[in-house]
């Protein structure tokens, strides 16, 4: 069941601010951080995180699985937020791998961000997207770079819409290794909107959290 005022609602002038981005992963600090950008902020956010999830026709809910646990206890703090429910559970007995399930009905894998576009909300949607779906070197010390990759290229297309109404530059999308794979697509931002990059969409993944933390120390 949904609550009747999820996420403490929006703020009274329309969209939420931007949250404060960049700081270190404390749990109080992220919860801090998913009341602050309001019910729609948490609905997109969970939006663009869905591309790396499955769908399951036969009992209607959506499932994100990751190795990270602490990703995916946020994602059942934001579901929670919204005033759904989600359950756990470790996917085999030998594998690192962690599934949450829910059957929050506002999830669609046809989603249209396109209505996100120089919005707020288009930020969180990205930083959904990025938790998933993106990468950056783990090692500080490593070359930056900030990638985004999908095997649906019209979704990719959609989130570097987004960013460059941002003024987030990007590169050309394209397929690393049709041979391997001709579904595979990638893009990187450029590196003179890193910084940018970091500090708007920034991430909750906790592990993208602190290397985005320590990236913007430097």
């Amino acid at each position: 069941m949904r609550s009747e005022n999820p996420a403490g609602a929006d703020n009274q002038q329309g969209s939420p601010p931007c949250p404060p981005l960049g700081g270190g992963v404390t749990p109080q600090r992220l919860h801090a951080e998913l009341l602050a950008v309001g019910a729609k902020g948490l609905e997109t956010y969970l939006q663009g995180a869905l591309h790396d999830a499955t769908r399951s026709v036969l009992h209607r809910t959506h499932r994100f699985s990751q190795a990270d646990i602490a990703w995916l206890d946020l994602v059942g703090t934001a579901l929670s937020l919204l005033g759904y429910r989600s359950w756990q559970y470790r996917e085999g007995r030998t594998r690192s791998v962690w599934v949450l399930e829910t059957t929050a009905e506002f999830l669609s894998l046809e989603f249209d961000p396109s209505g996100l576009v120089g919005s707020p909300h288009g930020l969180d949607y990205v930083r959904g997207y990025f938790d998933t779906d993106g990468g950056m070197p783990r090692d500080v010390k490593a070359r930056l770079y900030i990638q985004l990759c999908q095997k649906n290229w019209a979704s990719l297309k959609a989130v570097v819409t987004i960013l460059e109404s941002w003024d987030i530059r990007c590169g050309r999308i394209h397929n690393p290794s049709a041979r391997v794979d001709p579904d595979y697509w990638r893009v990187f931002i450029r590196s003179e909107s890193h910084k940018p990059f970091m500090r708007l969409v920034g991430s909750w993944h906790p592990v993208k959290r602190q290397q985005i933390h320590h990236r913007m120390k430097i």
